[in-house]
């Protein structure tokens, strides 16, 4: 099983360290499908107002949250929630810089690098030449995102989790390639790790004798130099 937590947030501002996490919604996938799962909690954030700005993306305003829980009346259930899984988001450096602010200010533990991928840095891998936002990806892959007036974090984490799982190569990435054990290859760029699943034995070839030995015989009328000459046809 490979939990992850595809999540989103919103805030009061930009500033981790003065502003703080008023929305955060997650998706659970196993394997790549979400369970059904979710989490999502509104947030008092104290004294701290929501910026204007702020309001205009995601239109949670200061009067909303007066009776909503503290960060730290939630943490339990968010850490519960998110337990042993990857975490999973946009632009996962803006994310994780409030949530690990949020942590700090409880005297927790920060969430690890290792421990995050970020689908901004693999889409710009992926697509080098951009656009990059979730509304561009959402176009790219055919992900209907016209419900989507505003930022919210739970709407944001659903429509992530459908194109986090067309970033990673679709649907069929969660038939069979990853073992219950989690092991496989992975490769690793400076943010972002990938693990990729692996064949438990080798396809069997499917060639035929005959056309391996038609193979040779056009190679060796080639001449020793020939690149094929290297190489020799699976058996």
């Amino acid at each position: 099983m490979m939990r992850e937590i595809i999540f989103d947030t919103e805030t009061t501002g930009l500033d981790n360290k003065l502003d703080r996490v008023i929305e955060i919604g997650g998706i659970e996938l196993d394997n790549h499908f979400p369970t059904g799962r979710s989490f999502h909690v509104y947030i008092n954030p104290g004294d701290r107002k929501v910026h204007p700005d702020a309001l205009a993306v995601h239109g949670i305003s200061d009067e909303s949250l007066k009776d909503k829980p503290s960060f730290a009346g939630i943490v339990d259930e968010l850490l519960a929630f998110f337990g042993d899984a990857r975490w999973v988001a946009h632009n996962a450096t803006f994310d994780m810089g409030f949530m690990n602010a949020e942590f700090a200010r409880l005297g927790l533990p920060m969430i690890t690098n290792d421990l995050v991928t970020d689908t901004l840095a693999l889409a710009r891998r992926k697509h080098p030449m951009g656009p990059n936002s979730l509304d561009a990806l959402c176009r790219r892959y055919g992900v209907d995102n016209s419900h989507r007036t505003k930022h919210g974090a739970l709407l944001d984490s659903e429509l992530l989790a459908e194109v986090y799982i067309e970033l990673i190569g679709g649907r069929q990435t969660a038939f069979g390639l990853h073992s219950s054990d989690n092991r496989g290859e992975t490769a690793e760029t400076d943010d972002i790790i990938v693990v990729a699943g692996q064949r438990p034995r080798p396809l069997v070839p499917r060639l035929s004798t005959e056309e391996i030995d038609a193979h040779a015989a056009l190679v060796a009328k080639m001449g020793a130099k020939a690149i094929w000459a290297k190489y020799e046809p699976a058996k």
